[in-house]
């Protein structure tokens, strides 16, 4: 799980999009947030995106954002976090992200020409 912000605002006044990855199944959910983004408005993301449709999973990773960490207290569950000095201990969603932001400029640039 992560965040992108940093990206052109949307006609919702949205600049940040949530990454949810299942790192069994590779299955990523994404969902456009402010930049602003609360821990409840997080976990309810979570529980519409992920939870409904796939269950609880029995092991998370993430960043320390507190968001996150606030997410997991509110749902009564535990984690594990990326250390700061490692951020591959999430690989799979780092990958994401950098696709992401890619096919995103990619976009906005044909837009452009």
């Amino acid at each position: 799980m992560d965040f992108v912000f940093g990206l052109p605002r949307d006609s919702r006044r949205k600049t940040g999009i949530v990454v949810f990855v299942d790192r069994f199944s590779k299955m990523v959910h994404l969902a456009a947030v402010a930049a602003e983004v609360t821990s409840i408005q997080t976990t309810r993301l979570f529980v519409d995106m992920v939870f409904k449709h796939h269950c609880m999973p029995n092991d998370f990773v993430s960043d320390r954002d507190p968001r996150f960490t606030a997410l997991f207290t509110l749902l009564g569950t535990r984690f594990s976090m990326s250390t700061a000095d490692h951020p591959q201990t999430d690989g799979q969603t780092e990958h994401i992200n950098r696709v992401l932001v890619g096919l995103l400029k990619s976009y906005a640039q044909s837009l452009h020409n």
